[in-house]
């Protein structure tokens, strides 16, 4: 059949296309006939293969950027990056799915962009050597670090401010010892199985989707009893 083909017994399809093929009929334009500059015509052209919602397809990525600037959120997500840690580039690509303002490294300017799938070409990066550069750059913005940490509280129950950086460390260690110090606050997640954590890009999906929750969709917090980890 077309699309499969058979490997030592097993059958297999073919991968499916992602995106569009070329744009089917007049290209966009303005209101007064010009062209649309806020697509690209190669992609007009070629098709759309990137990974974006359908409707930045065809979108050059400068007005893409534009758009998203007009509407991010007002947290940014910080990450500390001491040793290449492969779980930094889906946190980032978390941050772009909540369109947060920014996100940060701390420590190595160069990390693994690998899960990050180009997801951060459409937001803005900074990068700050250490701990006490982060500080300086927040200038009083809350740092709420995310780790599972004796004494730490329950994201469930916390009032996320709305102007606010959530911290996360590295995949094993956690939050640095100077981080900890630096935070506000260190916020934990609930957990109800064996494991003692989740890994750092499933902390921050929960994480910046409990800012949504609040700061977007209106989701007052249920404070209830204080609670601290390990109670």
């Amino acid at each position: 059949m077309a699309g499969r083909r058979r490997v030592r017994g097993v059958d297999e399809r073919a991968p499916e296309e992602v995106g569009v093929g070329p744009w089917t009929g007049a290209w966009p334009t303005l209101a007064d006939g010009r062209p649309d500059p806020a697509y690209d015509t190669e992609l007009l052209r070629e098709g759309d293969r990137r990974n974006v919602v359908d409707r930045y397809r065809y979108w050059t990525h400068e007005a893409i950027v534009a758009d998203l600037d007009a509407q991010r959120h007002d947290f940014h997500v910080a990450v500390e990056n001491w040793g290449h840690d492969f779980n930094i580039g889906s946190v980032i690509r978390t941050a772009n799915a909540f369109n947060a303002k920014a996100f940060h490294i701390i420590g190595k300017r160069r990390w693994n962009r690998r899960g990050a799938m180009v997801t951060d070409r459409y937001q803005h990066e900074h990068h700050h050597p250490t701990v006490d550069d982060l500080v300086a750059w927040a200038d009083g913005v809350p740092l709420i670090g995310i780790d599972n940490l004796p004494g730490s509280r329950p994201l469930e129950t916390y009032d996320l401010p709305r102007e606010c950086v959530l911290v996360f460390g590295q995949e094993g260690p956690g939050l640095s010892d100077d981080m900890r110090e630096a935070c506000d606050v260190v916020l934990h997640i609930e957990q109800f199985g064996s494991t003692r954590s989740i890994n750092a890009g499933a902390a921050a999906a929960v994480a910046m989707h409990a800012w949504v929750r609040r700061h977007v969709f209106g989701q007052a917090v249920d404070i209830g009893p204080s609670r601290s980890s390990g109670e």
